[in-house]
């Protein structure tokens, strides 16, 4: 039987600064994950959790042993590709937004731009971050970047799903969606592994558990046979008169039973759950995130059944054929002219080129009568000046007597 995760005599010694063998974080760890299932890794801190989890990924090599991953090594980057991974802190760049984020790990995988968009949105409006796309990651909640974090790892719409602490600093409604979400996700084919502090968490979610401790799985198995205790019976009813009350307390006296009748409580999780509800309900306005039930359509189908994932690949590919020759009419809206044309056409050309400089001569200058006018008037004063040069030389010129009674020649 192929398992989605099966690890084998799996062990990592961390040694010390003289190479001695100091700390065994994973001792002789066997694991085996079906697929379709919900896993829970649990262990208190130091308890070898997030090594198993780096060496099934690859970022560990182990120190003896091997894991294996949806049949494979987790370094192929042909099993790489098909795994979703939210690590125990969200490592993310600070001044991209939502939608920057989740578009830069799609092109990591590889994923067109049609297909990111889709897949964008979707995860967006999953995780309830929709209406604060726009802000940089970095100004965000812890609560609200493990959001983001869930988001990037199920961008690829991975066959396995490896979540390290996801629900840390999440509201309790955050909390409840993805609980939501990994159940869902387990319906639809999808295999999850789970690492939580979280008890009850767990307890809601996962098919079987595997406690750890010192490196070493101290329990395993089913959560239901973990949890029953096959020593008592609960009985649970709808409201009964008293007199209902006293036969059965009277009928467990007699079987010397011990036994408490009170009411059941309601969970405080689901209290406040519906307490937040009805407020969305009243549309009152809030800053953070918002709840949503919604998961995205490339998600709900799974690895052995019909894809919807295909159904928008082909969509996208029927909606690009039209477009196509449109664009080639915008690129190419010239007609391909024979080669007479061509020449035809620069003779034409060459001919109103050469027309217009046949007719630049240049002109005889043409007086006009004006000029004729003003030219006469010209030779006749220089002529009158002439004569008067003549008849008179400048040694006949007399001069005004001068005051003192003189002749007045020169």
């Amino acid at each position: 039987m192929e398992y989605a995760i099966e690890t084998i005599g799996l062990t990592k010694i961390f040694s010390d600064w003289w190479g001695r063998a100091r700390v065994y974080a994973v001792d002789d760890l066997n694991l085996q994950i079906l697929p379709n299932e919900v896993f829970g890794l649990l262990g208190p801190n130091g308890s070898g959790k997030t090594t198993t989890i780096k060496m099934l990924l690859g970022l560990l090599h182990p120190t003896k042993g091997h894991a294996l991953i949806l049949g494979g090594d987790g370094t192929d980057p042909k099993i790489s590709k098909r795994i979703g991974f939210l690590p125990e802190e969200s490592y993310l760049y600070r001044f991209l937004n939502a939608r920057e984020t989740l578009d830069f790990y799609g092109r990591l995988f590889g994923l067109d731009s049609k297909t990111r968009q889709v897949r964008i949105e979707a995860l967006l409006e999953m995780v309830g971050l929709k209406a604060v796309a726009s802000r940089p990651v970095g100004t965000y909640s812890k609560g609200m970047a493990r959001r983001i974090g869930l988001a990037q790892a199920l961008i690829n719409d991975p066959d396995l799903l490896i979540l390290d602490e996801p629900t840390t600093g999440l509201d309790p409604i955050g909390t409840r969606q993805i609980k939501d979400l990994i159940l869902k996700l387990a319906e639809r084919g999808k295999t999850v592994l789970l690492c939580s502090h979280l008890l009850a968490d767990v307890e809601d979610v996962c098919h079987r558990i595997a406690i750890l401790y010192g490196g070493k799985v101290q329990a395993q198995g089913r959560v239901k046979d973990l949890l029953q205790q096959t020593n008592k019976t609960q009985i649970v009813t709808d409201t009964v008169s008293d007199a209902a009350v006293s036969r059965i307390r009277q009928i467990l006296s007699d079987e010397h039973a011990e036994y408490e009748v009170t009411a059941p409580m309601e969970k405080l999780e689901t209290f406040f759950i519906k307490t937040v509800v009805e407020a969305q309900q009243q549309a009152t306005p809030t800053s953070g995130a918002v709840s949503t039930t919604q998961i995205g359509d490339f998600l709900t189908a799974g690895g052995r059944q019909e894809n919807i994932l295909d159904k928008l690949v082909s969509t996208s590919v029927s909606e690009k054929t039209p477009a196509e020759p449109v664009q080639t009419e915008a690129v190419q809206p010239r007609e391909v002219v024979p080669p007479t044309a061509n020449k035809d056409l620069l003779s034409k050309l060459t001919q109103a080129g050469a027309s217009p400089q046949t007719e630049r001569v240049s002109p005889t200058p043409v007086e006009t009568p004006s000029e004729v006018r003003q030219e006469e008037v010209k030779k006749g004063v220089l002529d009158k000046l002439t004569k008067n040069d003549a008849a008179n030389p400048p040694s006949a010129i007399r001069h005004p007597p001068s005051k003192d009674g003189g002749s007045g020649h020169a």
